[in-house]
This record gives structure tokens, sequence and C-alpha cells, in this order.
């Protein structure tokens, strides 16, 4: 199944994301955007929560069971995600994200299996260790671990 048109763009800028340890900083921002989207985009929150807990396990070390592939893909969409200006610009009314659903969903349905494995593994943890595991980082560190200019 072929991507969506301009998605391959972004798995260079994903790829860097991941090298410079910037993923936090774009769960944070997927945070924020899906909150301001509000009952728009209350068909796939859950998918979002999902790509985002999977990002966090990633992160902390505490599930590896995905392909470095599938998690460029995952990482990608979500930079597509934030992205103001893509196919279809956000502040286009109406249409403006509809490019960002198609993004999403195609990650969805491509990497399916993986995704599939990871919602298997996240519902075998207790929730107070996927509580823990999936909270997002605080905003005030990662202003902290900014080089001063």
């Amino acid at each position: 199944m072929k991507a969506p048109w301009n998605f391959v763009r972004y798995l260079p800028l994903a790829q860097r994301f991941l090298r410079r340890g910037r993923l936090p900083a774009l769960l944070l921002a997927v945070a924020r955007k899906s909150s301001r989207q509000g009952l728009r985009f209350a068909g796939l929150k859950d998918d979002l929560r999902l790509l985002q807990g999977l990002c966090l396990a990633w992160l902390r070390g505490e599930y590896r069971g995905i392909s470095s592939q599938a998690l460029l893909a995952v990482v990608a969409a979500l930079l597509y995600f934030v992205t103001p200006l893509d196919a279809l610009p956000d502040w286009l009314l109406g249409v403006g994200l509809i490019d960002d659903l198609a993004v999403l969903a195609w990650v969805l349905r491509t990497w399916n299996d993986e995704l599939t494995a990871f919602r298997a593994w996240r519902e075998a943890q207790a929730p107070e260790v996927l509580q823990i595991i999936e909270r997002l980082p605080d905003p005030q560190s990662l202003a902290l671990d900014k080089p001063a200019p």
C-alpha cells in the first residue's frame, strides 16, 4: 500500500527527532494539539493515544517489540499531525485535518500487526504501571534540557 502524498518527506525528520532525543517534545506537542481539537477529533483520539503510548513505552525502554521502520512511520505520522503547514494547512476550517487523519489511518493500517502486538502488551500491564510508562514528560524538564543560546 502506497504512503499518502507528502508523507515520505517526514521520514527523515522523524529519524532526526529520534536521533536527537526530541521525541518527548513531539509527544507533548501531539497532546496539546489533540486536546485543542476537542470533539472534532474524537474518532481517532484513542488511536493517537495508542501511538503516543507506544512512543513513550519505547522511549522508556519498556517496549522494544516494534521494528525500526514501524517506529519511524509512527513518529513521522505524529510529526505530520503537529505540523500546521502540510498538504492541507490545518487552518483551513473543515478540511485542514483531513490529510492528518489520512496519514494516521494509513500508519495504523500499514503497521496493524505491530500495533496489535503493542496493544496486547499494553493490555497485559497493570494499570498503575501503564500510568507511569505512558505519563507525558514534564514540559519544565524539557526546557531544562535546552542548551543556552
